[in-house]
């Protein structure tokens, strides 16, 4: 939940209570209030179509299989969902023999997994430390979500296969996609995640060298310019990929820039 909130608060929306015993949370949106629930609960109560929206991993998305849309990739809650097993046991998923035990708390992604490729295992249903299941003979194998695989090595498993890729997700019942609200939210988190890896930079140019740093200024549409009150000087502004901004801050001076500045972005609402 916390890397959520922290989203949503980086996108401008705040939270007006922080009692963890709360399940109804206001927010400084009026027409916003926050609802704590189970992750695995969500697709189907925006299903419902009595939420505006939420916000859960696609994983249980596709483990719900709701019919929602996914209109927004948070970027955050990343992992995969991978079959593994006890290291050095089998090298690959179509090693492992029929009659096999798996323990997931994906029944249904693990069902659909293992019939497309025509293994005749049994699923074992567990919503919690799947990873120790080997471990206490409940299961040979186990499909959960790995992020970095640490904890699955520190119980001596291995990942065999990928099934999918999985994220935090907005989510919308297919009827509210156009609900004010949620596209409220929707521009909102948007224009932040748009800007997070942007910077605002500002330039001052002598007159005869506005061509030069143009010219080699990168932009969303084109470079902005405007003449200075004294001097025959020039401001140049314009935004761009934080990640240009070493090289591109060597050839700008280069081209006669000066008094470079550099700002964060808030928002970058398209």
């Amino acid at each position: 939940m916390e890397p959520t909130i922290r989203l949503l608060e980086l996108a401008g929306i705040s939270l007006l209570a922080s009692d963890e015993r709360s399940i109804i949370l206001p927010t400084s949106w009026p027409d916003l209030n926050i609802v704590r629930l189970r992750p695995e609960d969500i697709p189907a109560i925006v299903a419902a179509g009595k939420v505006a929206a939420g916000i859960t991993g696609h994983d249980f998305v596709v483990e719900s299989g709701a019919d929602v849309v996914e209109a927004l990739d948070l970027k955050i809650g990343r992992g995969s969902i991978v079959v593994a097993a006890v290291k050095g046991r089998w090298r690959s998923v179509d090693e492992i023999p029929d009659g096999t035990k798996v323990a997931t708390k994906y029944v249904n992604i693990a069902s659909r997994f293992f019939d497309e490729r025509g293994k005749k295992v049994k699923i074992v249903k567990v919503s919690g430390s799947v990873e120790v299941m080997p471990l206490l003979g409940v299961a040979d194998v186990i499909v959960d979500v790995m992020a970095t695989g640490t904890t699955l090595a520190l119980h001596g498993l291995e990942p065999l296969e990928k099934i999918l890729d999985s994220s935090a997700r907005l989510i919308v019942e297919r009827e509210q996609i156009d609900n004010y609200i949620v596209q409220k939210l929707l521009t909102y988190i948007k224009g932040y995640l748009e800007a997070e890896d942007k910077r605002m930079i500002f330039l001052n140019v002598p007159a005869g060298r506005i061509a030069d740093v143009v010219s080699v200024l990168p932009a969303m549409e084109s470079p902005s310019v405007a003449r200075l009150v004294r001097g025959d000087m020039y401001e140049v502004f314009s935004v761009v990929d934080e990640d240009q901004l070493p090289d591109l801050i060597m050839k700008l001076k280069a081209a006669g820039a000066k008094d470079v500045v550099v700002v964060p972005l808030n928002k970058l609402i398209r």
